[in-house]
């Protein structure tokens, strides 16, 4: 990526970006090490652009931007432009009052067709004056604005074709507020921010695919699954379409499927299992991982588990990887179900080592998901603490990796 030394060893981080809709519109990239720093180690401008080309993230992105931090040195490099202007949004990370170079420059991007976005917006003045007629969005940090000064921030650029974006949420209620007063993008993660509360009652639906995610996984006769469904004949009717759908994707189908059983043996038993959990933490999005963030976490957290257990020494690691992406999945029913762990293991029925994984972060299992528990919360001394202590040869490159290869995956690139 880089022969900076200070960047061998860091992480490819990304925070969710949302729209209004609270559906996922792209993502905030960046380079982090364990060194404590409040700003970007030097070369990180680059060696983010080389990382997006050469771990394919236009592809594994799919329809989502990524947001890019651009100092003002690599602002002037050619290498900036290999960027695809529809995929990506430049973040200027200026020092001070932009230049006569600078502006020009930024011009000269916005021509090419790249949204420039203006960071740590605290009003207009020297330095954000110059820049309003060239950038398409605006960050505000929510943490350094009290509430009266974000109002008077937001209002100020209402009648600018300027989209706002909010910096810093940290929950649902900070989310309203910014929405309230026009903000049209949102940044952190507040959706997996839940109210845990012991012995919560579920809904009808979640207890219903609970009672489906429980019979999939034993070894039952179809006939007991095919049974259990028909008493959901809205969940029933989602199956038939999505078996439809990838019938018709990989060509295996020579008519459509509209029996019930054919359907349930045609899509397997551990693929329904994956898709009735995901059903479960988000059952209004028909388990479409594009439209809802707290999916992307769990799917994401699910494949990048298996990805780590096939990469990972040689052994009897089959049946852990079959088990991985449950795994990963189960790791966010706390957040979307609002109930503790525990009680949710007491519904649903799972492998011990499944159990000790998300009860204890025992196992290779419950290592690899505190890993990724770090990875997702930016904490990259908790990454590289967990990557040093997993068997085998794990770097920062492998975790980076396996991040595209699974976005990509999510993004119906590939089953890589």
């Amino acid at each position: 990526m880089t022969d900076d030394s200070s960047l061998k060893n860091a992480f490819l981080f990304r925070q969710p970006i949302l729209n209004r809709q609270q559906e996922l519109a792209g993502y905030q990239l960046s380079f982090r090490t364990s060194a404590a720093t409040t700003s970007p180690p030097a070369g990180a401008a680059a060696a983010l652009c080389a990382a997006y080309s050469e771990l394919g993230m236009q592809s594994a992105l799919g329809h989502s931007c990524a947001f890019i931090g651009i100092d003002s040195e690599f602002l002037q490099q050619e290498a900036i432009e290999l960027l695809p202007p529809a995929g990506v949004v430049l973040e200027l990370l200026l020092d001070g009052v932009a230049d006569r170079a600078t502006l020009t420059r930024c011009q000269d991007l916005r021509a090419r067709g790249y949204t420039l976005a203006m960071p740590d917006y605290r009003g207009i003045d020297d330095r954000s004056r110059p820049l309003l007629p060239m950038v398409g969005i605006i960050k505000i940090d929510v943490d350094a604005a009290d509430a009266g000064p974000l109002r008077d921030l937001a209002g100020s650029l209402r009648k600018l074709p300027i989209r706002l974006l909010a910096q810093g949420i940290g929950n649902s209620e900070q989310m309203e507020n910014c929405r309230h007063l026009g903000f049209e993008l949102f940044q952190g993660r507040y959706f997996a921010q839940a109210e845990i509360i012991s012995g919560r009652r579920l809904s009808a639906s979640q207890a219903a695919l609970i009672r489906l995610i429980n019979l999939v996984g034993r070894d039952v006769e179809t006939a007991l699954i095919e049974d259990a469904f028909k008493h959901e004949p809205a969940l029933t009717l989602n199956l038939l379409r999505v078996v439809n759908s990838v019938g018709c994707r990989g060509s295996r189908l020579a008519q459509p499927v509209t029996s019930l059983r054919h359907a349930i043996t045609l899509f397997g038993r551990r693929q329904l299992q994956r898709w009735l959990s995901l059903l479960l933490l988000a059952p209004g999005q028909a388990a479409d991982p594009s439209r809802s963030p707290l999916l992307q976490v769990a799917a994401l957290r699910g494949r990048m588990m298996e990805l780590l257990i096939e990469l990972g020494p040689p052994g009897n690691h089959r049946h852990l990887s079959e088990l991985a992406f449950i795994t990963g999945i189960l790791s966010m029913m706390p957040v979307a179900l609002g109930l503790p762990i525990e009680e949710i293991l007491e519904q649903i029925a799972v492998e011990r080592a499944v159990r000790n994984a998300l009860c204890e972060h025992a196992g290779l299992l419950g290592n690899i998901l505190a890993l990724l528990e770090c990875f997702d919360n930016d904490d990259a001394p908790g990454c590289d603490r967990l990557l040093s202590a997993l068997p085998g040869h794990f770097d920062h490159h492998t975790l980076n990796t396996c991040l595209s290869v699974a976005l990509r995956w999510l993004n119906g690139g590939g089953s890589e």
